[in-house]
């Protein structure tokens, strides 16, 4: 089995035990007994559960990426990459909706697979056409993971075949997204500080001091 195929069965089946036995089940060793892959191959590929989650959402960033929109609107092609995603995460979705409800009790786990989604919004921005180097590429992909996040709410929630409701609330979150960054890019700079006036200041009053004459 090659790397990239062992890496998927893992993968499959660390989702598949933490929806039948919840994530508290779930490493890489469980994962490859529960597949009947080799457990040496799995410590090399996978030293930790962060490193499963890892490759699956390099998998669903892959995913939203092959074949993503390359007309229309910025929030045309961030719409059309996001639901590309969720895609991907339905076919996962018991496994994904246990870690959910599992990542409240593990902070640690919480916070990791944070930062990794950060990351993939980069990814996801890059994808849709939009720079996300810099300070303002920061900004960006937090904005976006916002978006992600709602999305991802409605999602556990949307039982429809066709993601109706998830759709929605994307659509929703982005026109937020985009209406507040329509402000921020309009804003009104403050005004700069006024010239000094070219009249000139009146002058002090003479002084009611007597002077002692110099002797």
């Amino acid at each position: 089995m090659s790397d990239s195929a062992f890496e998927t069965a893992l993968v499959n089946a660390a989702f598949a035990l933490g929806a039948e036995k919840g994530w508290r089940h779930v490493s890489a060793p469980a994962a490859a007994r529960y597949a009947g892959l080799d457990l040496a191959q799995a410590r090399s590929a996978f030293s930790h559960t962060c490193a499963i989650l890892k490759a699956f959402g390099e998998q669903a960033d892959a995913a939203a990426l092959k074949g993503a929109l390359r007309d229309g609107s910025v929030r045309d092609r961030l719409f059309d990459i996001l639901l590309r995603r969720y895609d991907f995460l339905q076919a996962h979705r018991a496994g994904v909706l246990a870690l959910v409800k599992f990542l409240p009790a593990c902070p640690p786990l919480a916070a990791a697979l944070a930062a990794l989604n950060l990351s993939s919004m980069g990814w996801l921005l890059e994808g849709a056409g939009v720079d996300a180097t810099g300070l303002r590429g920061a900004l960006k992909k937090r904005g976006l993971l916002l978006v992600w996040a709602y999305g991802l709410q409605a999602w556990a929630r949307d039982e429809s075949e066709d993601l109706s409701a998830t759709m929605a609330a994307v659509d929703k979150a982005l026109a937020r997204a985009e209406g507040f960054a329509s402000r921020y890019a309009t804003a009104p700079k403050p005004p700069a500080p006024e010239a000094a006036s070219s009249t000139p200041a009146p002058e002090a009053p003479p002084s009611t001091e007597t002077v002692p004459p110099v002797e």
